[in-house]
């Protein structure tokens, strides 16, 4: 067997799921894995149970009330910022406090706060998402977690704004390309502008903490020109970031 055969199997092997081993193999020549794994933020948070979860939460002083949801292992919505930052949809105050794309699952905003102190760093005040909940269908059974957005453990990150009101916009500012490269040597905006590289900053910055097991931004797919695709997967120890 070849050598890139062989890494290939070894990948595949550390999967823990079919649907997780389904998804590692199509991203194999972006996957990173970790003998030290379990020390990473998002194995620890993802292995969590919602009290645990919870308590580390209020530990934190998160501003958050608990919002029980079909398919969420423990939901809640946030009622502040966290580290100066507020993560928002672009709706209305009044339809936010009640919106589902709002809520998340506790270990979600566990990476959430982590993230806010490199935000911090870089002056950003507030992220406007397009969601993070996206409930499952109605048939989903109860007593059943989903994953990724159907389980509140995923958010999508279109805009970042600085302290002086610059919008750093994904769509517009990214500057990336479908194939390409997002973080390393190789991890160059097509062009260099100064919101493009500000973007990637923050972003590589934040996938070298290991908040997310899932990382996909414009360099992934079409249907993720707009935005980064920021996810906590529980009970593996891999991460992808594409």
């Amino acid at each position: 067997m070849s050598r890139v055969a062989l890494v290939v199997v070894a990948l595949v092997a550390l999967v823990g799921t079919a649907d997780a081993g389904r998804r590692k193999r199509r991203y194999t020549k972006h996957v990173t894995s970790h003998i030290d794994a379990v020390g990473t933020p998002a194995y620890r948070y993802g292995g969590m149970t919602a009290q645990e979860c919870e308590a580390e939460l209020t530990a934190r002083s998160v501003p958050f009330t608990p919002e029980p949801s079909l398919g969420v292992l423990a939901g809640v919505r946030l009622t502040g910022p966290l580290h100066g930052v507020t993560y928002r949809t672009r709706q209305s105050d009044e339809q936010r406090a009640t919106s589902r794309w709002e809520i998340a699952d506790c270990r979600l905003v566990l990476a959430l706060d982590d993230m806010a102190t490199v935000l911090e760093a870089h002056g950003i005040v507030e992220v406007l998402h397009y969601s993070m909940y996206r409930p499952p269908s109605k048939s989903w059974p109860e007593d059943k977690q989903a994953t990724r957005h159907a389980g509140a453990l995923a958010l999508d990150a279109g805009q970042f704004i600085d302290r002086d009101g610059v919008r750093y916009d994904v769509d517009d500012d990214f500057s990336g390309r479908i194939g390409g490269v997002t973080c390393g040597p190789k991890g160059k905006p097509r062009k260099p502008t100064a919101k493009a590289l500000k973007l990637r900053t923050i972003l590589c910055e934040t996938v070298a903490k290991r908040l997310f097991n899932v990382v996909l931004t414009p360099n992934h797919n079409r249907p993720h020109k707009n935005h980064f695709h920021l996810e906590v997967t529980a009970g593996v120890n891999w991460f992808i970031v594409d």
